[in-house]
């Protein structure tokens, strides 16, 4: 019994022994591959370069005709003839729409034959005052009674040709408002009309950048349905007075649209160009970090003591300023030359060895976690754009 019980327990030591054994190697192995040092990161990097960026005052503003009415009728009539559709092109001087004038043609004949009878009783008169048959106040009664109808005739003409109403300019018109057989009264609106080569385009500026403003200064304009292509013009007129409420002053931009893209009343995003500004160090949007606590990039160095030779990266607070597309201008914090990561920044830390790697391969291994991080960037970014523009 005592030799049995004496077996049991010794295989439990052994039992024991071996587990406590396999434990023991595991935990050192893996002190063994702890104690490897890590591998480099694989990030991509950028230099800090010069560029030479043009200033501008950023506004918003709104795009006018440079001419535009709601042509609409002199005289009271019947539609007879509708002569366009809606949406035409249309020259100045084409006939738009005929009223009837049948009784008022009928009314010109009979002003016509007065006139005609005015003209034979001037004619006979004048003979008889040669002959001193008719006295000369008789005379000049006649010769007020042919005037009086050529007026008539001629107002009666007048009246007719009104009753076609005709384009007053080169344009294009809008959404037909009359239908044929309709009785319009004097003033009814028949179609907009608007010339849309070239258009205005009205904004307002802070009275302090008047100094910096002068008539034929370029602008570029940008609206929401064409957000990639860029309107270019001039500055036409500047409003002599300030606006008492806002301290605005109006302005006032021409700018030629031949491919008539730009339509009256759109909103646009308008930015006055001033001269040339001195070199300023720039670099790609997504190479900086964006946070509530300041900007910073990784500024990446030559590694000292063991990290001798090797390439090593340390976080920079930097000034961003003015926003081009993908580009940010760095006030403070950096120098031309100086090269940052690009992409796989969310992995890194103070004194982390990198790798110089493809953007490409830094772009796939770090899209995960970076997307999150870049788009929070990009949002704070295009707030600083706009305010940028603004502040220029």
């Amino acid at each position: 019994m005592f030799t049995r019980l004496l077996l049991v327990l010794l295989m439990l030591v052994l039992l024991v022994g071996g587990l406590a054994y396999v434990k023991y190697s595991q935990i050192q192995a893996e002190i063994a591959q702890f104690s490897q040092p890590m591998p480099p990161t694989a990030v991509s990097a950028v230099e800090v370069t010069v560029q030479r960026w043009q200033p501008k005052l950023g506004a918003v503003g709104n795009v006018q005709a440079v001419q535009g009415v709601m042509v609409n009728n002199q005289v009271a009539g019947q539609v007879e003839r509708i002569l366009f559709e809606s949406g035409d092109q249309v020259t100045a001087g084409q006939a738009m729409v005929q009223l009837d004038t049948e009784v008022d043609e009928a009314d010109l004949e009979g002003l016509q034959a007065t006139l005609t009878l005015a003209r034979t009783q001037l004619a006979r008169n004048e003979k008889l005052l040669t002959d001193r048959a008719v006295s000369r106040g008789d005379y000049d009664e006649i010769v007020a009674q042919l005037q009086k109808a050529e007026a008539e005739v001629g107002a009666q003409k007048a009246l007719i040709e009104k009753k076609t109403i005709r384009a007053p300019f080169d344009g294009q018109l809008g959404i037909r408002q009359v239908n044929l057989g309709q009785y319009l009264s004097a003033g009814h609106q028949i179609v907009a009309l608007e010339a849309l080569n070239p258009v205005y385009v009205d904004y307002a500026l802070p009275e302090r950048r008047l100094d910096q403003l002068r008539v034929g200064q370029p602008v570029e304009v940008t609206v929401a349905a064409y957000p990639q292509r860029v309107f270019r013009g001039e500055i036409q007129a500047i409003s002599p007075a300030v606006n008492r409420q806002t301290r605005n002053i109006q302005i006032r931009a021409l700018l030629q649209n031949p491919d008539l893209l730009l339509r009256p009343g759109m909103f646009a995003k308008v930015a006055t160009l001033l001269e040339a500004k001195d070199e300023v160090l720039t670099l790609p949007r997504r190479a900086i970090t964006f946070n509530t606590y300041g900007d910073s990039v990784f500024l990446i160095l030559e590694g000292e003591g063991e990290q001798a030779g090797k390439l090593v990266v340390q976080r920079r607070q930097v000034t961003t300023g003015a926003v081009r597309g993908q580009d940010v201008e760095i006030v403070d914090g950096l120098a031309a030359g100086d090269r940052v990561v690009d992409a796989g920044q969310v992995k890194l830390r103070n004194g982390a060895e990198v790798a110089i790697a493809e953007a490409g391969a830094a772009d796939a291994e770090a899209a995960g976690a970076h997307g999150g991080a870049s788009g929070e960037g990009a949002a704070t970014a295009g707030g600083g754009d706009a305010q940028t523009g603004l502040a220029q």
